[in-house]
């Protein structure tokens, strides 16, 4: 594993909250995993590292304090425990990072902020600067205000799109799992390819406090290894589990390997840092077209839905409802499903503006 003794200066730690809240024991164990994850890391930054932690934790803080036994369902009491916990989140952190001589920052993030090119370039020099400041951004997403439109829905996807945003070396991502774990239950230590049978062996989470498990893992894995990044499933609980994997990332938990052509900064932009306005299915001719770097024609549109209009990021589908890619839209919706199937040389997304996913 050569490949993967390599020094790992820029970094993003996803803390679940699993790890801040003790469910399963009834205990708190908030304090404890607080102390012990912010001494590794602050530890780090002060041998040079710029680190950034994506933290779960708000609504489940939220729901201790509240003395609340099921996750809320409706969107206005999420968005209430979330403003409950999150301040409490931000003071913990501050208060372990000052014992060390550090400070944090706390960044909130909705879709909003990806969607708009300039609003996701901004958040990226915000994040730069704080690294010169040796300041440990602590990102969240915006629950208190975020809206079904513009939420990220775990922050699994939220690391992977913050990686690929400051182009990190390596994502982290930390739970009470030990990774991904084969049929019979032992952890898989390495995976080139996330292919069909790998997202198989993930099950979604039954905890009450937290949103996701393996699958999201995966996807956020997916965007982080399309974007060059390696990407790591590890037990968090374990002492010292950063500075371990950093060294022998193949020997804790379960690293994803990157692809060797990943996209560019603007292309994994279209595919992962906006979230699409709409969806254009297209037919067989049009798929090979698309895939072989060619332009969509309105010859090959079947049908489109959503309310996108030119400029907006769009989801590429086949007859059998599978994504294959994304693209900025030419045209707006009204606009195509006027000329959706007609024989013209009418251009809907330009071969420049398409990613193959």
């Amino acid at each position: 594993m050569k490949e993967l003794e390599k020094n790992y200066k820029r970094i993003v730690v996803k803390i679940g909250s699993s790890l801040l809240y003790g469910e399963d024991s009834g205990a708190d164990c908030f304090a404890d995993a607080m102390e012990e994850l912010s001494g590794q890391i602050s530890a780090l930054v002060k041998a040079g590292k710029e680190i950034i932690i994506v933290s779960s934790g708000a609504i489940a803080l939220g729901m201790r304090i509240l003395k609340m036994k099921a996750r809320p369902r409706e969107l206005s009491s999420l968005q209430a425990v979330a403003a409950i916990g999150q301040h409490i989140l931000m003071s913990q952190y501050r208060r372990f990072f000052e014992e060390k001589e550090l400070t944090c920052a706390q960044v909130l993030l909705t879709w909003d902020d990806f969607n708009d090119r300039k609003r996701y370039l901004n958040a990226k020099n915000t994040l730069l600067e704080l690294f010169k400041l040796r300041s440990i951004p602590i990102i969240n997403e915006n629950d208190s205000v975020s809206n079904e439109e513009i939420k990220f829905g775990d922050n699994d996807n939220l690391s992977a799109l913050v990686a690929g945003l400051i182009k990190a070396d390596i994502l982290i991502i930390l739970s009470d799992v030990e990774g991904l774990l084969d049929k019979e239950k032992k952890p898989i230590r390495v995976v080139d390819e996330i292919n069909q049978e790998v997202k198989s062996l993930a099950c979604p989470t039954d905890k009450k406090t937290c949103v996701g498990g393996m699958i999201t893992k995966i996807e956020a894995a997916k965007i982080a290894v399309d974007s060059g990044i390696p990407c790591v499933i590890a037990d968090g609980r374990k002492k010292e589990v950063i500075s371990a994997l950093l060294k022998e990332p193949h020997k804790q938990g379960t690293i994803f390997l990157p692809k060797k052509g990943y996209l560019a900064a603007r292309e994994h932009w279209i595919a992962f840092g906006t979230k699409p306005k709409g969806e254009i299915i297209v037919d067989d001719g049009a798929k090979n077209a698309l895939i072989n770097k060619k332009s969509l024609l309105s010859v090959g549109v079947i049908n489109a839905s959503g309310n996108f209009e030119c400029g907006d990021i769009v989801s590429i589908v086949d007859r059998q409802n599978y994504e294959f890619a994304r693209g900025k839209a030419a045209i707006s919706g009204r606009q195509l499903d006027k000329v959706k199937g007609a024989r013209s040389e009418k251009e809907v997304i330009h071969c420049d503006n398409i990613v193959i996913l």
